[in-house]
């Protein structure tokens, strides 16, 4: 029997719920696994914490996402390089299989300098895959133009750097300005690099909006179907904005994402196992 690509829930999509939320929320709609966001909370960074909120809700833990964003920039000290080699440790000690992280920031030239060589250098004598998620330029609106700032060095776009495990997130492919074909041909492009997808949905817009899957315009359907075909070695992981909803709201929005994701997998493995040719969205 061929095996189904796990579909977790990223505790990002909980926020500014707990830890334990996350878990028991992923139990009840019937996930397959959590991804950890470490933040200041407590819980997100302890391994003995994290292991037993696993075993109490038969949640394994799928993914460590470590402290690389600008919100998290005071957690686990102000070394960079510490915080990715602590989410790895993390990443063992509860059984996940792969780390996300953002590329450095552009004011961080140190860490940016020997940045694509020293993640290669950890993945090969640690063995962790450390997939590095696309991200976007920056953009600011003012009355009479949009400007935009390359805030990440060696930059945003996985595809023009040499890295063995990538993280594809469809939300920022839509604020990075690519449209459905383009971020589709990113996913097709990846090839065997695609480590992790974060599934979440966009517009052409410059928020990062993290829409459900299916409300927006980027190739969230098709992305999964090619996933399911190619008997996908990573995790599928729900990572979409709850926090202006109501808890029926976030419950029925984190549902949808779900049953959409297995439902689009489904029907690339179908196709794999039939020998047959993927169809539009409708007819999955």
């Amino acid at each position: 029997m061929s095996r189904s690509v796990p579909v977790g829930l990223s505790s990002s999509s909980v926020y500014p719920g707990s830890i334990h939320e996350t878990f028991a929320l992923a139990q009840d709609l019937g996930y397959d696994g959590v991804e950890i966001m470490v933040l200041r909370d407590p819980e997100s960074q302890h391994p003995e914490r994290l292991r037993q909120l696993s075993d109490t809700y038969g949640m394994p833990v799928l993914a460590i996402h470590a402290p690389t964003l600008l919100l998290t920039q005071g957690v686990w000290g102000s070394d960079p390089w510490d915080k990715v080699d602590k989410a790895t440790e993390l990443a063992h000690d509860v059984g996940a299989d792969v780390v996300v992280l953002h590329p450095p920031f552009r004011w961080q030239r140190s860490y940016a300098e020997h940045f694509v060589g020293a993640i290669a250098e950890r993945e090969r004598l640690d063995g962790m895959r450390l997939a590095v998620e696309n991200m976007f330029p920056w953009r600011v609106r003012t009355r009479r133009r949009e400007r935009t700032m390359q805030a990440y060095l060696p930059g945003w776009d996985p595809l023009e750097h040499d890295y063995r495990s990538i993280t594809l997130d469809l939300s920022h492919t839509a604020t990075a300005g690519l449209d459905h074909d383009a971020a589709l041909a990113m996913a097709d492009e990846l090839g065997d690099r695609l480590a992790h997808l974060h599934l979440a949905d966009g517009t052409p817009n410059f928020m990062d909006e993290h829409l459900v899957p299916g409300s927006g315009e980027q190739p969230c359907a098709e992305v999964l179907r090619m996933l399911g075909a190619q008997a996908f070695g990573g995790s599928v992981v729900v990572e979409v904005s709850t926090r202006k909803m109501s808890a029926v709201g976030r419950r029925s929005a984190l549902a949808d994402s779900l049953t959409f994701a297995r439902k689009h997998l489904e029907a690339g493995r179908r196709m794999r196992t039939s020998g047959g040719v993927a169809g539009t969205p409708e007819e999955a």
